[in-house]
């Protein structure tokens, strides 16, 4: 399996210049945003079922969940960090109790805060503060070769926090989950990504050879990785890394006056970073020149997926201003077919986006978690997306944990094995497996855009707060 990290590495930052064909929105002032409301009944039935996902593959001895299922899998750290800001919103919504959230979030706490770390390449967790992107189910330890992802632990850690910030009562398990939370962030040595004298930080480090080449800049969803490690406690990055993490923005640029923004091809680039902190009407530097801020950045690269797959340049079937939604998901693979005349590649997993951006991909494969994981950036057109795609497909798509990850409408070969999943010759190929990140932003994203659930939590979260004040952000909720 190939994961969005290794993608991420593999991309050109440079990119083909790019117009936002139909990206017509009228711009929003930095800071706006649709105000929090109820949503349709069918989309709450999505809401349980993606959070159940979670609440129903966690491992009850130590806290692990699966990078996806039903397919027998590895845990993904990324995943936990999800499931632990998916849990208290079960709790308000009357999925689980608290208490069963507070003890499933203490055991998976105690785990992490216990579990074996070092530099040998296997029988540990992580090494640093960190953790290996992937970890056995069962025991804890180093899935295999994988690398000690600096990325991957930052969306755990944003887990951990939003923990330490939800359970604020003074019982003795509560109180633990707040000390834990607090130690497991503070033991985070971000500098280690830099111990070879680069001023940015590396996307991970193998034991058995050292630092990964490729940082994390430019514009994608390491920006949480910097403002956590800038507002660490104990071993925070240097307070100029912001420098490193922008230096690359003059190249991602696409689009003009309304339309234009960072680009980043994949959706996923645009959600994870905003599910934890709230982006409205803060601005560092780049985005006070550009006159918007990172929310409204979201809101119309949103849009420009949405328009891209409406003009549908490679004429796949299927695509339309409703079924939408490019990022890194599951696909059927197959290698170069045959299609309307001409011949195309399909892949397996892999990152996908517009043609254009910075990581382009079109396979004709779309990902429900694309468009649904931007919902509180614009709703009015995600409502109708997951509104169609609960229709698409003949019902196909939809199933025990809400979405399965992916589809394809143009792989119609029913002579031909896909990698996973299932073809139908009339209505194309269909995912059979959840993943938990791609779960995540379905749940995360609906709480925030009911009620700022997530955000309103993180912005107490002082580390937070520091990281993007040394960072240069000003205005809004930091005023």
């Amino acid at each position: 399996m190939i994961d969005r990290r290794q993608l991420l590495g593999q991309a050109s930052l440079l990119g083909a210049s790019a117009a936002l064909p139909g990206c017509t929105e009228p711009v929003r002032s930095a800071g706006a945003a649709p105000a929090g409301k109820p949503l349709p009944d069918f989309y709450a039935d999505i809401e349980e079922r993606s959070f159940r996902f979670f609440w129903d593959t966690a491992n009850r001895a130590n806290g692990l969940v699966p990078d996806r299922w039903p397919t027998p899998s590895f845990c993904s750290i990324a995943a936990v960090g999800f499931a632990l800001t998916c849990y208290p919103i079960g709790v308000e919504r009357g999925w689980c109790t608290r208490g069963e959230a507070r003890d499933l979030t203490l055991t998976t706490l105690k785990f992490f805060w216990e579990a074996p770390q070092g530099p040998e390449p296997s029988g540990r967790a992580g090494h640093k503060g960190f953790f290996y992107h992937f970890l056995d189910m069962q025991t804890g330890a180093r899935f295999r070769d994988v690398e000690l992802s600096s990325v991957d632990t930052t969306l755990l850690l944003m887990g951990v926090l939003f923990a330490g910030q939800y359970y604020d009562r003074d019982d003795a398990a509560e109180t633990e989950i707040r000390r834990l939370a607090a130690a497991i962030y503070a033991r985070a040595d971000w500098n280690f990504f830099r111990s070879d004298g680069r001023k940015d930080v590396s996307m991970g480090w193998h034991p058995e050879r050292g630092l990964i080449p490729r940082s994390w800049d430019g514009y994608n969803e390491g920006m949480a990785v910097y403002v956590l490690g800038l507002g660490a406690p104990e071993h925070p990055l240097p307070a100029d890394s912001w420098k490193a993490w922008t230096a690359p923005y003059p190249k991602v640029w696409r689009g003009e006056g309304p339309t234009r923004h960072l680009a980043f091809a994949p959706r996923f680039g645009h959600q994870y970073s905003h599910i934890w902190i709230d982006f409205r009407g803060i601005q560092d530097a780049a985005m006070r020149e550009a006159g918007l801020d990172y929310f409204e950045n979201s809101r119309r690269s949103t849009y420009a997926d949405r328009a891209y797959c409406t003009a549908n340049p490679m004429r796949w079937d299927g695509y339309s201003k409703d079924i939408w939604g490019l990022t890194a998901c599951d696909g059927p693979g197959g290698g170069p077919l045959p299609f309307k005349g001409e011949t195309r590649e399909f892949f397996g997993y892999s990152a996908r986006g517009p043609l254009g951006q910075p990581d382009e991909r079109d396979d004709g494969t779309l990902a429900p978690t694309a468009a649904l994981g931007c919902l509180p950036f614009a709703p009015e057109i995600v409502i109708p997306a997951a509104q169609a795609m609960r229709e698409a497909q003949g019902g196909r798509l939809y199933g025990k944990y809400g979405f399965f990850d992916a589809f394809n409408p143009s792989f119609r070969f029913a002579d031909v094995k896909p990698e996973k999943g299932s073809v139908d010759p009339v209505h194309g190929w269909v995912d059979d497996d959840w993943l938990g990140i791609d779960q995540g932003p379905i749940v995360t994203m609906a709480a925030n855009y009911r009620d700022d659930f997530v955000w309103r939590r993180m912005r107490g979260v002082e580390a937070i707060r520091r990281g993007l004040t040394l960072a240069g952000f000003k205005g809004g909720w930091l005023s």
